[in-house]
């Protein structure tokens, strides 16, 4: 009896734990300002300052949205319905008293790096009925509890640095839920100010901080404030010369405490010293360490002294000035390292001797190992293993190396530095973000699983308009478990959209941007010139072909077109409030990219048409620089008309004032006197015969039954005047675009496409002689079907042949793959037929990345490498397509994977390929420092590898790509019979169509 009695005590206590629980995570309202009610903040004075500046900042928040002005208090109200107590642990001491009475559980929190949590109370204080309760585990943690306060209640980040006005309301109530939040997956999360020149500092120096004439205290202010609403705590000041010191200004590092924010400096300031203005060789001599140590020291030891009270991180090493390499005069790389390892000793040195109170391994600090350094660190140099080792991408967007196993363990951890914005060479890219979302999720996905967890780092240049990269760097920083996949950043970006600009919107924003970003990894809109020299006197030919593959340059026009009328049709919907911020995050940087596309896409076709006497390129040359005058007026509305001008010098449309950014040289083409009309093929000219008899010496490329191809030709005019035409199919299974029309100044040229209604089409005949098109395109023997267009006008004539392939193969009734068309074969390497995994790898579609949308990635990215060849074939990973072609012989496969780096040293970037029964043949895409195949590659975002095997006989074939090293991303492929034509892109996938 007794053990029952205690059975059901135990089963209710149970219950009432599990009732209890329930409670804890159910979400409960609590109204902030009603009717009625107007909740004030208690906060105490013994808390950090920056407890202090976010509670300002949400009472300032509820009053943009309400116009109501919640009370901050410093002592207890002696009665209230509802208050809002926030504090940290050991500084409030309200909430102390709480968790002395056992009301507030701080179990989850105490102790732990920038964390809080939100509980509801009941009957916290005498007097007090209800308080909604933040408890920080630090002064962050408790700032980052308010502030996430605002933005429950709708209150974006990017409220001031994006003009993202909330939604004006009577009341405010939010759901509550009894929540712990952090620590946060990095420890160190923030921005680097670079390449400030053209934005951001004469921005602040004539516009927000006059008074300072630079970016100073009141600036930093708000960038502070930026980071906390971002969950952020690092800065890297401006350090460009345009801008004076940090430390040059005293109020700015009280500001960044005030702000909790911690100041490190980057690879070339060492010890928190701007090296680039505030060294002076006149009075101080030569900058290099092997003849003038003891005065550089000397200024290590002043900074350390200012800097010692407040929270930093210190850059150990030393490179040049200005983003250069040490000078250390004739002497070799071993002297160079040992001359490194001597000025990390006498920094900590220095560091010890400021505050005999802190062990070394207290005090944050971090190596670099950028350009040369890292030739000199895995040169064998010795590093003490507090030091955070801080690796970095190769400025787009490439990590170079991460930590290799045994640096794994080191206690000083690893970070990254990442650039979106970036000034060198190959090419700048300081104007736009283009960096691709997923390539910066896939990077510092890749850098979290290789234990970079310390310090995280985004070289943002002057913020605006790095927008979204920043917040979704910031959001991962926080917590990498919400980014687990390539979908997930989706998912954020729709949510970003969602918030700002409405759930109606979201979906078509996030379309958009993953269009834009998508071109934008084919060629960053700054590299569209393709590194156009002074002085410009000529366009300079784009690789981008005209001629082949449907015309990659008109192409790409007709996208970008597309674009500019989606964000037009998109911007009437938006709330008004937020038309501000739709410009600046949506309208701005799609249409500027999209008329720097235009610009230099239109001058290239303007050099194209004039070489052939067309009256369009006079029409193309005007388009060009009307793209050239748009860009200028978006950049003169974005500084001197919005939001009052609020924003006046902050974008500047030519950074540097490259080439790339300047009007193009337009071509005069010879025009005559008379009009006459003028026929093209793929971009080649042809001539024009007099109503003849014609033999087709003029043919379209082959139609495919298997593909089903599209195919266009331009008929245009030469000379003034106007000029009626008219095309006619001399078949009825030809379709044609437009049949009819007339040219004349306004409308110089037509593109008429061409398809085939392949119900009609007859079943091909078995002829055996394939013709030979006017570029002598690879055509499959057999099976042609013969037709024919005339292109006619009042007084020329003109007969085109239109050839069709159209055979019956059993071997493809059924066939799901891909088909040889024009002698070659092109895969989308996401459309594999098959893919075989192991226990311990596979491969994974990686969504958003590529040049069509998704790459195929090996996964894990810590799996061993696969090296011998009989392993390669029994133990990894292998994607399979199937594909068939109409001829035989050799065929050289080309394989397009993004252009990442080896993890490690002893790491690679390789893979293996084989046709049907040859064994892998491994293709190897590691690059070496700043060579030309790497520059060649992340201009664009590609590296391209081939082998050539021998297809023995037509029909069905087995491609197959294994794993070799894990991480490599492969984008496209290409069999190549011998058809290939010179393009940029490869051509677009030749998969089977069976519907006809």
């Amino acid at each position: 009896m007794i053990k029952q009695t205690l059975t059901v005590i135990f089963v209710q206590l149970f219950l009432l734990q599990l009732q209890v629980h329930a409670q804890s995570v159910e979400s409960q309202s609590f109204q902030l300002v009603g009717k009625n009610q107007r909740c004030p903040i208690l906060i105490s004075k013994n808390d950090a300052k920056v407890v202090q500046i976010a509670a300002e900042l949400f009472v300032g928040d509820i009053h943009t949205i309400t116009g109501q002005n919640p009370d901050i208090k410093y002592k207890a109200p002696k009665k209230a319905n509802q208050i809002v107590l926030a504090g940290t642990l050991g500084k409030n001491p309200w909430i102390d008293q709480l968790v002395i009475d056992g009301k507030a559980d701080v179990t989850s929190i105490k102790g732990k790096w920038e964390s809080w949590s939100v509980q509801l109370i009941e009957n916290p204080l005498k007097g007090v009925e209800k308080a909604l309760v933040i408890i920080g585990s630090d002064r962050r943690g408790t700032a980052y509890g308010i502030l996430e306060l605002s933005r429950m209640m709708g209150v974006s980040p990017w409220e001031w640095w994006a003009d993202v006005h909330p939604d004006k309301k009577t009341q405010i109530t939010l759901d509550i839920e009894n929540k712990t939040y952090g620590s946060p997956s990095v420890k160190y999360r923030g921005l680097f100010l670079n390449d400030e020149d053209w934005g951001l500092q004469p921005w602040a120096a004539k516009v927000y901080e006059p008074e300072t004439g630079d970016i100073g205290p009141k600036t930093y202010a708000k960038i502070f404030e930026l980071l906390l609403r971002l969950r952020a705590n690092t800065i890297w000041p401006a350090m460009h010369s345009s801008t004076k010191p940090f430390y040059s200004y005293p109020k700015n590092k009280q500001v960044a405490d005030d702000y909790a924010i911690v100041i490190g400096t980057s690879h070339p300031e060492p010890m928190l010293i701007n090296v680039n203005t505030e060294w002076d060789q006149e009075t101080m001599g030569e900058y290099r360490y092997d003849t003038n140590s003891e005065t550089i020291k000397k200024m290590f030891i002043k900074r350390v002294n200012e800097t010692g009270r407040y929270e930093n991180i210190y850059t150990t090493g030393m490179r040049g000035k200005h983003d250069s390499p040490m000078i250390v005069g004739d002497h070799d790389i071993n002297f160079q390292v040992k001359l490194l390892e001597q000025v990390i000793t006498d920094q900590r040195e220095i560091l010890k001797q400021a505050d005999n109170n802190k062990s070394l391994e207290s005090i944050p600090q971090v190596f670099i190992p950028y350009k040369e350094v890292l030739n000199y660190y895995q040169h064998g140099m010795e590093l003490p293993e507090d030091i955070t080792l801080m690796w970095t991408d190769d400025n787009y967007g490439y990590i170079r190396r991460l930590s290799d196993p045994g640096e794994q363990k080191r206690s000083g951890g690893a970070g990254v530095y990442y650039h979106t914005s970036y000034w060198g060479r190959p090419h700048d890219y300081l104007w736009l973000n283009s960096t691709n979302p997923v390539l910066l999720w896939e990077e510092m996905s890749k850098a979290y699983q290789f234990n970079a967890r310390n310090i995280w780092i985004l070289n943002c240049g002057d913020i605006k308009p790095h927008e979204y990269n920043i917040e979704l760097f910031m959001d991962m920083g926080w917590n990498m478990k919400d980014f687990g996949k390539s979908v997930d950043v989706r998912k954020h970006m729709k949510n970003w959209y969602e918030r700002l600009f409405g759930k109606n919107n979201a979906s078509q924003l996030t379309e958009l941007f993953y269009e834009y970003y998508r071109l934008a990894f084919i060629r960053r809109p700054e590299f569209m010139a393709w590194s156009q020299v002074e002085p410009v006197t000529k366009v300079r030919p784009s690789e981008m072909s005209q001629i082949h593959y449907g015309d990659e340059v008109g192409k790409r026009i007709m996208t970008y077109n597309n674009l500019i009328k989606k964000v037009d049709s998109i911007s009437p919907k938006v709330p008004s409030n937020r038309n501000s911020a739709f410009y600046e995050l949506v309208t701005y940087p799609v249409k500027s990219a999209a008329y720097m596309n235009l610009k230099w896409l239109h001058a290239n076709k303007n050099w194209f048409t004039a070489q052939q006497g067309r009256a369009s390129a006079l029409y193309h040359g005007k388009h060009a620089v009307m793209a050239y005058n748009e860009i200028a007026q978006l950049t003169e509305y974005f500084n001197n008309s919005l939001e009052n001008g609020k924003w006046r010098h902050i974008m500047n449309r030519s950074p540097r004032n490259l080439p790339v950014f300047k009007e193009p040289v337009i071509a005069t083409p010879s025009i005559k006197e008379e009009p006459v009309i003028g026929i093209a093929l793929k971009g080649y000219e042809m001539e024009l015969n007099h109503r003849v008899n014609n033999s087709h010496a003029n043919v379209l490329p082959v139609f495919n039954a298997y593909t089903q191809p599209q195919y266009y030709l331009d008929i245009f005019l030469k000379g003034k005047g106007e000029k009626y035409w008219e095309v006619t199919p001399k078949t009825d299974w030809i379709k044609l675009s437009k049949s009819y029309g007339k040219l004349d100044t306004d409308h110089p040229e037509e593109r008429i496409y061409v398809d085939l209604d392949w119900n009609k089409v007859p079943q091909g005949t078995g002829i055996k002689e394939p013709p030979l098109g006017h570029d002598h395109q690879l055509i499959p023997p057999g099976y042609k079907v013969d037709g024919a267009i005339d292109i006619s006008t009042k007084d020329t004539a003109i007969t085109l042949g239109v050839l069709a392939y159209n055979p019956k193969f059993e071997d493809l009734l059924k066939f799901e793959g891909f088909v040889e068309d024009q002698g070659y074969v092109s895969i989308d390497a996401e459309n594999f037929t098959d893919h075989k995994q192991t226990k311990e790898t596979s491969w994974k579609i990686i969504e958003g990345l590529g040049y069509t949308g998704s790459v195929v990635k090996t996964m894990p990215e810590k799996a061993n490498s696969i090296e011998e060849t009989s392993e390669i074939i029994t133990n990894s990973p292998v994607l399979e397509y199937d594909f068939y072609t109409f001829n035989h012989g050799a065929a050289e496969t080309f394989v397009q994977i993004v252009p990442t780096h080896a993890v490690y040293p002893g790491k690679k970037v390789r893979l293996a390929v084989g046709i049907d029964d040859a064994m892998p043949v491994i293709l190897d895409y590691q690059t070496h420092g700043r060579s030309e195949e790497w520059k060649q590659n992340v201009l664009k975002n590609a590296a391209v590898k081939s082998v050539t095997d021998i297809i023995e006989k037509p029909g069905k074939h087995k491609l197959k790509i294994w794993m070799v090293d894990p991480g490599v991303m492969v984008d496209r492929i290409l069999i190549d019979l011998g058809g290939w034509k010179e393009s940029y892109a490869f051509p677009e996938q030749t998969m089977i169509k069976h519907e006809k």
